[in-house]
């Protein structure tokens, strides 16, 4: 009877400790999930105003060193480059941006957090993507889609904001043509004090989607071990606390039989105790009754 109420004891303790440790899990992976949203934004708002920093004066220095006018920076007569679809075009900059800011963005993408990281006028024209997205040509648009997106103008919602934006480190959710959803992080380029576009960095939620999945794994682990043990230790605790009762019963039974001399030892001041206090009393009436009983 007693194993019996030990366990359950120990089951309901246990149901109590499983809902407080799913809470401070929630709370935990929640938590940390922001946290590292939080980082990762940082990181994306440094990088893009760095970024256009550097695009700017790129441009700059190759005005200052007659490579093309203002004029030609700014260029938006857009020459479609034929056989493409999305369509593809020149401007009057862009074979030297090829040249001069590529290994720059592919700096950015050391970050393993980041998918893009490229420079777009006002227009969203973009005319030189990083190295992994300048693939050659296959003749199949899904393939090229994803290999080649170079010298194109994204002008969707999100690219024509990312484009035009003014304020630093914009950010927005980017549904990208190729099924991916991500972070658009961007920042305006300025040459010659006039805006002349905008960096954008395009991070990957999938890194903090599987940052929270680790975590959850292990916290998952952690509660299960705890719950384990816990269980364990708390039937022990529980059968240790109630063992005198399996001995107050044994005498309970030998006083119902007319066993009444064995005195009943009290000790400590709890509830056991008071059984036992009770048991004694007990014990002295009907020993007391009985040798009434006797002398008549």
């Amino acid at each position: 009877m007693f194993a019996k109420i030990s366990v359950k004891v120990a089951v309901l303790v246990n149901l109590v400790l499983l809902l407080v440790v799913a809470a401070g899990s929630y709370y935990i992976v929640n938590q940390q999930g922001e946290s590292l949203e939080g980082q990762l934004l940082e990181r994306g708002r440094i990088e893009s105003i760095v970024g256009a920093k550097l695009i700017g004066r790129i441009l700059e220095e190759a005005i200052d060193n007659s490579v093309f006018s203002v004029k030609d920076a700014f260029d938006v007569d857009y020459q479609l480059i034929p056989g493409f679809e999305p369509e593809k075009y020149h401007t009057k900059y862009d074979s030297y941006l090829d040249k001069a800011i590529l290994s720059l963005q592919d700096e950015f993408l050391k970050d393993e957090s980041v998918v893009f990281a490229v420079a777009v006028d006002s227009n969203g024209y973009l005319p030189t993507h990083n190295t992994r997205y300048q693939q050659p040509i296959t003749g199949s648009q899904q393939q090229d889609l994803l290999g080649n997106r170079t010298k194109r103008i994204f002008n969707d919602p999100i690219g024509l904001k990312a484009a035009q934006n003014t304020q630093p480190a914009f950010q927005q959710v980017y549904h990208r043509d190729t099924g991916e959803t991500m972070w658009d992080i961007s920042s305006p380029i300025y040459v010659k004090g006039k805006h002349w576009g905008g960096f954008r960095i395009g991070f990957s939620l999938k890194k903090i989607e599987a940052a929270k999945e680790t975590l959850t794994g292990k916290l998952v682990l952690i509660m299960g071990g705890i719950l384990v043990v816990s269980l364990l230790l708390v039937f022990i605790v529980v059968s240790v606390a109630l063992k005198p009762l399996s001995h107050f019963t044994r005498i309970a039974s030998e006083l119902a039989d007319g066993k009444v001399d064995q005195k009943i030892e009290v000790q400590g001041r709890d509830e056991i105790a008071k059984l036992a206090d009770v048991l004694e009393r007990l014990r002295m009436s009907l020993k007391a009754a009985m040798d009434r009983l006797q002398r008549k």
